[in-house]
């Protein structure tokens, strides 16, 4: 692909130092008060919000007959309710914060960039989707009932609903972030610093920085990480086209020594 041409000169814009911290302000309070607003009705809902959550492992205890989930202290269920209602709550407001961000940095950006942004949001969000999506209902659903049968015949588990809590939301956020990998490739080649032909070549360390980042982010057994490998190194050939289309940097004739 050849050089992308330079990127058009930014509008003239210029803004005294208070000025600038008068809208810092005035974003973070709307950004302040759109979470409360969130928080407080997420709050209403926390009780289905959390039997969503909890339902892969409720259907995996029963039909294993391994155990069954329980509070472990008095306030438990109380704790638990407020961490769901800031969790949906953020994700209820997180379109308001995506905005006045938006709002706030689009003045100093060129044309070029402020074009950019919106799909790029939109694809981000996608892409967090697909991963919290694809941890719920195939993680969840298949890797649940294993983790309870690895327990042993005389085993029961009795599980923390907070602890449940802290750890399906710790793999969907995991999911999520793992699948932004194609946007992480986006900004790499259009900065120039890879290209298709580079992913291509460096495929094998690719493959293991893959499986090493399944290992950090996933629960340490097997399956996890193989469940959260298998869509990432999809991701990684997504992330050679991405690469192939966007990037930058210049791609040496096929006839020089050194290239694939």
């Amino acid at each position: 692909m050849s050089p992308t041409p330079p990127l058009e000169r930014a509008d003239t814009f210029e803004m005294p130092l208070m000025e600038h911290l008068r809208e810092l302000r005035k974003r973070v309070i709307t950004c302040v008060w759109a979470v409360l607003i969130s928080v407080g009705l997420s709050f209403i809902f926390a009780t289905p919000i959390f039997d969503w959550l909890s339902a892969p492992m409720t259907e995996a205890l029963r039909t294993t007959g391994k155990g069954t989930m329980a509070v472990s202290e008095a306030t438990e269920a109380v704790v638990v309710q407020l961490k769901v209602a800031g969790i949906a709550g953020l994700f209820l407001a997180s379109p308001v914060l995506a905005y006045q961000a938006w709002q706030f940095v689009a003045p100093g950006l060129y044309e070029r960039e402020r074009r950019s942004v919106l799909p790029l949001a939109f694809a981000s969000t996608f892409l967090f989707a697909l991963g919290g999506g694809f941890a719920y209902y195939v993680v969840f659903r298949y890797g649940f009932p294993l983790f309870l049968d690895m327990n042993g015949e005389n085993v029961q588990a009795v599980l923390s609903i907070n602890s449940y809590l802290s750890f399906a939301i710790t793999l969907l956020v995991a999911f999520g972030a793992s699948f932004q990998l194609p946007i992480v490739i986006y900004f790499l080649a259009r900065i120039g610093l890879i290209n298709h032909r580079d992913l291509i070549s460096g495929f094998r360390y690719g493959v293991v920085g893959i499986f090493a980042i399944a290992a950090v982010l996933t629960p340490p057994d097997v399956m996890s990480q193989l469940m959260m490998a298998g869509p990432l190194l999809l991701l990684y050939g997504v992330g050679i086209g991405v690469a192939w289309l966007f990037s930058t940097k210049p791609v040496p004739p096929k006839g020089d020594a050194g290239n694939p």
